[in-house]
């Protein structure tokens, strides 16, 4: 078996992943896709556990901003991370992936609730394990519960997903000068708001020397790589 630098991860994946180019909703192409470079992934003995956003169903910052109750509107978005989970699911059914959804919410005809002990022995028997409904509190985001659910399941470190491959000086989509970060440290990304993930998922991370990688799920072999320890996209740390 190839040697990885991670035994055990968690990919946080963002709501707005599983749309692709769509405006809403879940492209079927795309997680198929994203399901495979898992399945790779998994197939070289490494425990993966997944935080699945729900943006591309409803936001619920955006909501708040536009009059609803902040709490209700974040409720609601905890709800569109279980359909993304339950979706998840399915298509790593279909790609010979076995896996358990977790959620932080009670939902017990649909999901089974998050018990730490449980979802630690699926990863030890080497099913992903998706958590869903963030947090299970409002105000907190979806990073935050990656964070959380990272440091609960002892992984050697958290990869987020995103569609840049990586950290820029600048958005690279507008400013053709702008440079990948290789390394960052974690005070570097608070300090300058490099929007790596929001200030109490990263202070999180740094105060328990959690590593993160942010890379883009949308490159070819890429979360492959990253486990690999190759250079692909930007790792924070302390």
């Amino acid at each position: 078996m190839t040697s990885t630098v991670y035994k055990r991860i968690l990919l946080k994946l963002s709501g707005e992943a599983l749309m692709g180019e769509d405006s809403y909703g879940i492209n079927r192409t795309i997680i198929e896709r994203i399901v495979a470079e898992i399945a790779d992934v998994s197939r070289l003995g490494v425990q993966i556990a997944v935080v699945i956003g729900g943006g591309n169903i409803f936001r619920g910052m955006t909501s708040a901003g536009d009059g609803m109750d902040r709490a209700n509107a974040d409720y609601m978005g905890m709800l569109a991370t279980v359909m993304n989970g339950l979706a998840l699911q399915d298509a790593m059914r279909r790609a010979g992936l076995v896996s358990r959804v977790q959620s932080a919410l009670r939902i017990d005809q649909v999901v089974e609730p998050y018990i730490r002990g449980k979802a630690m022995r699926y990863l030890e028997e080497g099913k992903v394990v998706i958590f869903v409904a963030g947090t299970g509190n409002p105000f907190f985001t979806t990073d935050t519960a990656a964070a959380l659910r990272g440091m609960e399941m002892n992984v050697d470190i958290v990869l987020k997903a995103t569609k840049v491959d990586g950290v820029y000086t600048s958005d690279p989509k507008t400013d053709p000068r702008a440079i990948r970060y290789q390394n960052l440290s974690f005070d570097e990304a608070i300090s300058q708001n490099l929007k790596v993930m929001d200030a109490t998922a990263l202070t999180l991370c740094r105060d328990q020397k959690l590593p993160l990688n942010v890379f883009s799920i949308f490159k070819a072999g890429a979360l492959k790589r990253v486990v690999m320890g190759e250079d692909e996209g930007t790792l924070v740390r302390v």
